[in-house]
């Protein structure tokens, strides 16, 4: 993170009073990790500029119902010292959690899993205003596990701050009219004074006839990932499947999971830094929070070449990797990175791997893993491609069978 510069736009241009520079690093990490303050990719500049600092704090207080004065105050500094939910605010657009002063109260699974998680090291209560209130947080995170995002208002059930126990508390309008989107309301006739539920389909569209359905043990990959809550996800075509220990699952449609991504994808990288998963191709990219495309997305890309075939996050320096033909480029998703038009040579790096890749990831034990075809490669700490490979990614990760 390019902290002293970020630092210097602040005190210029939207901190009110003098201001130790403690306070200015906490500013810039509350709006960073939140989601106001972002360097996609496909900007040009090195670095926030002013007037970027000054309308993320705008943002946020109007989003906290304070005034919008783009100026760093003690009241906008106590707002982001409340304990809060950490779940990134929607209306600017981490993992489903709810945190207490720094704490980690409780955190829900995205709504295909369905689970809520509690801390068991907190006092949870009910009716009294001690410890941490359960039935609020349970509540707040089975909205979460529903599909739900964060509320503006304050007083919402969703609100990302959690202000205590409540003894009559009521859901908000925006909590009832938001899970009426998802699910639909009910409906009471006069004249039959029954109940009628408008239910969202859960079965996947039929495949067009230009979309084969592929197949996991024969075919090539168009990407791989690490992605959202340590899952693998495969794609092809029109469709990704999840890898697990004991096999793949069934194939579903890509856009049943992440609505408004095409298939026949070039690339895929999931951050394990700030949780966000980019998709390649052509000349656009499409980013998402788990399974939510960020407002203005896609975006064409402008500083890397287009069509490229591959993309990984290394956690030895917490940058994504970008690969294309023999070269590769590193992009540092916080701060500035040479990403010119003539990449470096794959080979200078990783050592063995193939050019013109398919896909590649960091998996959850760490390794380094590139695939082509049916062959996969992985490297050691060295970078260098491990002894006994090039293996079979069918058998492998596919755990398919061939008998003669």
């Amino acid at each position: 993170m390019l902290l002293l510069p970020l630092l210097g736009a602040l005190s210029l241009s939207v901190y009110a009073t003098q201001s130790d520079p403690s306070s200015e690093e906490e500013t810039l990490r509350y709006l960073q990790q939140f989601g106001y303050l972002q360097k996609p990719l496909e900007s040009d500049s090195e670095d926030f500029s002013p007037e970027e600092v000054q309308e993320a704090l705008r943002v946020f207080q109007l989003a906290s119902q304070l005034p919008g004065t783009g100026v760093l105050d003690d009241i906008t500094l106590e707002k982001m010292r409340q304990p809060r939910c950490g779940l990134e605010d929607p209306f600017n657009q981490k993992t489903l959690r709810y945190l207490l002063l720094g704490k980690v109260l409780a955190h829900a699974d995205i709504p295909e899993e369905g689970a809520v998680h509690f801390d068991e090291d907190e006092l949870w209560t009910e009716g009294s205003y001690l410890g941490v209130n359960l039935r609020i947080i349970a509540a707040h995170e089975l909205g979460h596990a529903l599909g739900l995002g964060h509320s503006r208002y304050s007083t919402s059930l969703m609100a990302p701050v959690y202000t205590g126990y409540k003894p009559n508390f009521r859901l908000h309008d925006d909590d009832v009219k938001g899970i009426q989107a998802l699910y639909g309301k009910n409906i009471q006739t006069e004249e039959e004074e029954k109940i009628v539920t408008t239910h969202v389909p859960t079965s996947s569209p039929e495949p067009t006839p230009n979309s084969p359905i592929p197949n996991p043990c024969n075919d090539s990959l168009d990407a791989i990932i690490l992605g959202p809550y340590g899952k693998t996800f495969a794609f092809k075509g029109d469709y990704m499947w999840t890898v697990t220990d004991f096999g793949i699952s069934p194939l579903t449609r890509i856009q049943a999971l992440w609505k408004g991504l095409p298939g026949n994808l070039d690339a895929a990288v999931h951050s394990q830094r700030t949780k966000r998963t980019y998709f390649f191709k052509g000349e656009k990219v499409w980013r998402y929070r788990d399974f939510k495309l960020e407002y203005g997305y896609p975006k064409l890309l402008t500083r890397v070449l287009q069509n490229i075939d591959a993309a990984l996050y290394w956690e030895g320096n917490q940058k994504i990797f970008l690969f294309k033909g023999e070269g590769y480029w590193q992009w540092d998703e916080y701060g500035w990175s040479n990403l010119s038009p003539n990449p470096k040579k794959i080979s200078s790096l990783f050592t063995g791997i193939p050019p013109h890749l398919d896909a590649a990831l960091t998996w959850k034990n760490g390794k380094v893993y590139f695939f082509k075809g049916d062959k996969y490669w992985r490297v050691n700490k060295q970078l260098r491609v491990e002894r006994g490979y090039p293996l079979s990614k069918a058998e492998r990760w596919m755990q398919c069978r061939h008998f003669d």
